[in-house]
């Protein structure tokens, strides 16, 4: 079995990703959000997932995908990883709940081409 990681691979684990979110975010409010520790942990950890694989994406792969916003995607890891104890959980919740949806659509079209 071939299990070379190319553009296909990663953009596919960026969607898993994406949708796992979307599915467990669903019906979640931002007071429950705020109270519960081990849903933003997750929910963070798979943000910076998809900022990793992210940036394996090849130049020529982002290029043909200049509506999936790669930028904003690094951005959030970064604040993520390197200022945890300072992340405005209402700036993640609206990423969650609003970018999230949309870029997975996005990944979604892109994957199906």
């Amino acid at each position: 079995m071939d299990n070379v990681k190319n553009d296909r691979y990663f953009a596919g684990k960026i969607r898993e990703d994406l949708d796992f979110i979307a599915k467990h975010m669903s019906r979640v409010d931002a007071e429950e959000f705020a109270q519960n520790d081990l849903l933003q942990d997750s929910m963070m950890f798979r943000l910076i997932q998809i900022s990793e694989n992210a940036r394996k994406l090849s130049e020529e792969y982002r290029r043909q995908h200049p509506s999936i916003p790669f930028l904003a995607m690094y951005g959030l890891r970064n604040r993520i990883v390197h200022d945890y104890g300072n992340v405005d959980l209402s700036i993640v919740f609206a990423t969650l709940k609003n970018d999230i949806p949309a870029l997975l659509t996005l990944m979604t079209e892109a994957l199906d081409e």
